[in-house]
């Protein structure tokens, strides 16, 4: 089967072959902490696919074996100095991870090894979630940089796995391994290593690419049409409140200077 092999800025590479899309996170070496420019190149793929009929499935993974992604990268934050920088980036992500979730056609998130932060949020939205023994889920903001999820992610998560583990996540910071991801519904399967993961992905893909689309986008339209808003003045007032603590500019400062955050709760 030919393939057609594009790169983006080399931090986001798009594989088609045949019917089925793989795009990967490339920045191993900072364990494919994702940038905004691959936010938003990520959205613009998918959502091209509305023109690409001859594309039936997407793979989602990340290069190497240590991450799938690791969330933001932190250097994004630094330009943070007003109420408008926190909105236009939680809008930004959510709009993003809207993309992923609406995307036309099933998405496959294989993952291995780290999976935080707006990596898990990116997984979250994913229709599929395949790992390999080594993954690890987590958003440890409470430990980390003294941020916060927005409402709609939020409740993305408590519909995926329920509120009180949404609750043990947030407030613990600590992270979910393979055995416990599988019981808690995180993902379907774990995989004995990357490699093996990688052969699942495919052909679990060939599965999917060879069933009804038709059938394929009305579930994913009639799904999503459940899902209840989240009222945009309530989302913005609570992500104020961390995104303009005293807190989170000491979190960013304490990340990019490789020492524990000093909280004062301010």
């Amino acid at each position: 089967m030919n393939s057609d092999t594009q790169t983006v800025e080399q931090d986001l590479l798009v594989q088609a072959d045949g019917p089925v899309l793989r795009i990967t996170f490339n920045r191993p070496q900072a364990r494919n902490a994702m940038k905004l420019t691959m936010y938003e190149q990520l959205a613009q793929t998918l959502g091209a696919l509305h023109e690409q009929p001859q594309i039936r499935v997407v793979v989602l993974r990340g290069a190497g074996d240590k991450a799938f992604a690791s969330g933001t990268d932190i250097s994004e934050f630094k330009r943070f100095s007003s109420a408008q920088h926190a909105i236009d980036y939680e809008h930004t992500i959510s709009r993003i991870l809207g993309v992923i979730e609406n995307c036309p056609v099933p998405t496959i998130a294989a993952i291995a090894g780290a999976c935080t932060g707006g990596g898990m949020g990116i997984a979250a939205c994913c229709d599929l979630r395949i790992a390999a023994g080594n993954v690890r889920f987590g958003m440890p903001m409470a430990r980390t940089l003294g941020n916060c999820l927005s409402a709609t992610t939020h409740a993305r998560l408590a519909a995926l796995i329920g509120p009180g583990r949404v609750k043990d996540l947030l407030l613990t910071a600590r992270l979910v391994e393979a055995d416990e991801a599988l019981r808690w519904g995180l993902v379907s399967e774990v995989l004995a290593d990357e490699a093996a993961l990688q052969a699942r992905a495919d052909e679990l893909a060939a599965t999917i690419a060879g069933h009804a689309p038709l059938t394929m986008r009305v579930t994913k339209e009639t799904l999503a049409a459940l899902a209840p808003p989240v009222p945009a003045e309530l989302e913005e007032q609570l992500l104020l409140k961390a995104y303009l603590s005293q807190d989170f500019a000491e979190g960013v400062a304490a990340f990019l200077e490789k020492r524990e955050p000093r909280w004062s709760g301010k």
